[in-house]
């Protein structure tokens, strides 16, 4: 095993923040299909999303441009945010698992929000704000977007309003308590304060929210204010796309050690932090640059890749956007109450989707219990505490590399730790304990609500 520190920490000057922003679209396997009009199941025109979206984000959505660039205001708070992050080597953690793998991690969680979701929040924000918008409305799960947003928002001087998963809500009182300190409302899901939060409470008044049940109550609100438009945390192209400095950032560090990935790993919840770091790396896969094996990460509880279809589906559990082609456990899906509140998503992401389908990214679902595991372990070797989202990559990581011990295989391990736990606190304190559930594996899906199949 190599005893080599000189590339502990790799980091990069503030110059060279990425000044574009990478969209796959273009270099696909496989034209994605377009969203479709519900009513008319016809492709759904841009100009329909201007309600609730800015056009801005609309024309970067359906561009087919690969490299979008980023205005300089966005890039100077950026910078604010901790860009460029540093990349890690888990030298610690690879002491311990006795491996020869060389395990690397882009640590977003050095970001005052805490997580990757910034890089999109400062773009939207900035965005809705040349477009005349005054209040953003979103969704969030574990509170890493909502709070990413309302940071964003006081920087633009944009008024917030979050719909957060009623189990989060709960079970995370200080996200709550952050973004109310940058300036949002914040309001559990399913709440009275829509029509359809009012119906969901009504059917069933313990309800434990869910992301699909939070966008729909944030559409609503949005659809009844002139003045205010949609965020979206994940999921979407745009979305994915503002992640891609991530990766980018990655292939810069990695040079500088002459290394390259021979898997590319993270966790996905909707996608948008597994796209952010693979995308660029997809990139060189698919022009025969990089012979990478590419891991998402998903839980047992939420299996939409694992155990989902391909299908068109709705965005939201009420019916209000689109329908997207994504692989998905049904957008009536009630998703169990796990403390990885972000990857608690019915569908995942149309491109990510996509290269699924082709092979070129494989899936594969992980328990809650063996998820904080790896939390621990990782926190008592290298000292950072991972958000539950985030130990999804942790524990396939360190798979990974004990299956590298197991064949003697001196493999390059990259893996994103996309925001840190110190607020979910309380979901160690449940695993210390012994009262963290071992599994949420769901025995039935809505795949019978499914719109249309593909």
């Amino acid at each position: 095993m190599s005893t080599d520190r000189s590339n502990i920490r790799v980091d990069l000057s503030l110059d060279e923040i990425p000044k574009y922003w990478y969209n796959i679209l273009p270099d696909l396997p496989e034209p994605m299909p377009p969203p479709l009009d519900p009513s008319t199941k016809k492709p759904i025109s841009p100009e329909a999303l201007f309600a609730i979206f800015p056009k801005s984000l609309v024309m970067q959505e359906v561009s087919t441009e690969r490299f979008v660039q980023i205005p300089d205001e966005v890039r100077e708070i950026y910078a604010r945010l901790g860009r460029p992050t540093p990349l890690i080597r888990a030298s610690r953690l690879e002491e311990h698992l006795k491996t020869p793998a060389e395990i690397y991690y882009k640590y977003e969680g050095v970001s005052p929000a805490g997580s990757h979701k910034g890089n999109t929040a400062v773009a939207q924000a900035y965005y809705n704000m040349k477009e005349g918008v005054e209040r953003l409305v979103t969704e969030t799960g574990a509170g890493q977007w909502g709070t990413a947003l309302a940071l964003a928002t006081a920087f633009f001087d944009l008024k917030c309003r979050v719909f957060m998963t009623r189990a989060s809500y709960n079970q995370k009182p200080y996200r709550r308590i952050m973004m109310e300190l940058y300036g949002a409302e914040v309001f559990p899901s399913p709440s009275s304060m829509t029509e359809f939060g009012r119906r969901v409470l009504k059917e069933r008044p313990d309800h434990p929210g869910s992301l699909g049940v939070a966008i729909s109550e944030a559409i609503e609100t949005v659809i009844k204010d002139p003045k205010s438009k949609y965020s979206l945390g994940s999921v979407l192209n745009h979305v994915l796309m503002h992640q891609t400095v991530i990766g980018q950032e990655a292939k810069m560090q990695m040079a500088m050690i002459d290394r390259n990935p021979d898997y590319v790993i993270g966790c996905v919840g909707g996608g948008s932090n597994y796209a952010g770091l693979a995308y660029p790396f997809i990139q060189d896969k698919l022009n025969g640059k990089l012979a990478a094996e590419f891991i998402a990460v998903e839980p047992t509880a939420v299996p939409s890749f694992t155990r989902g279809v391909y299908a068109y589906d709705f965005g939201d559990t009420a019916g209000l956007t689109p329908l997207l082609p994504m692989y998905t456990v049904g957008h009536n899906f009630v998703t169990p109450p796990i403390h990885a509140g972000g990857l608690r998503y019915h569908g995942k992401a149309p491109s990510m989707s996509i290269l699924v389908k082709n092979s070129i990214i494989k899936p594969v679902a992980a328990t809650q219990r063996d998820v904080f595991e790896a939390g621990k372990t990782f926190s008592r070797c290298e000292g950072i505490v991972p958000a539950p989202e985030s130990a999804h990559a942790v524990y396939m990581a360190m798979e990974i590399a004990k299956m590298c011990r197991e064949k003697n295989e001196k493999k390059v391990i990259l893996f994103n730790l996309s925001g840190h736990g110190l607020l979910d606190l309380g979901g160690y304190g449940e695993y210390l304990s012994g009262a963290l559930p071992e599994n949420c594996e769901p025995k039935s899906f809505a795949f019978e609500d499914l719109p249309m199949m593909i």
